[in-house]
């Protein structure tokens, strides 16, 4: 599917989650805190807002559960845009 002027591709990363590999491409020099989702339960049992996780746990945590991972994830024309919050899409 082609949307001005990008190829739309879609992934269900629950049948095809990121791999820790994918993940530390997509983060790249960016916080890796923005990439959590705050609204996962595993983010709000493990009290990540106040004890967020190191960068090499975190993403090691999202490949493990999608849920953690801020959605949608949308990398077009080098940039990622993430998920909507109270602030808007965040953008890299």
């Amino acid at each position: 599917m082609t949307r001005r002027g990008y190829k739309l591709q879609f992934r269900d990363l629950w049948k095809e989650p990121l791999s820790v590999a994918e993940l530390e491409k997509l983060i790249g020099d960016n916080e890796h805190t923005e990439f959590l989702n705050p609204r996962s339960k595993a983010y709000r049992e493990n009290d990540m807002r106040e004890n967020p996780p190191s960068r090499r746990e975190a993403i090691r945590m999202m490949a493990r559960d999608p849920n953690l991972i801020r959605r949608p994830v949308v990398v077009a024309g080098g940039r990622v845009v993430l998920g909507f919050d109270k602030r808007g899409l965040v953008h890299f």
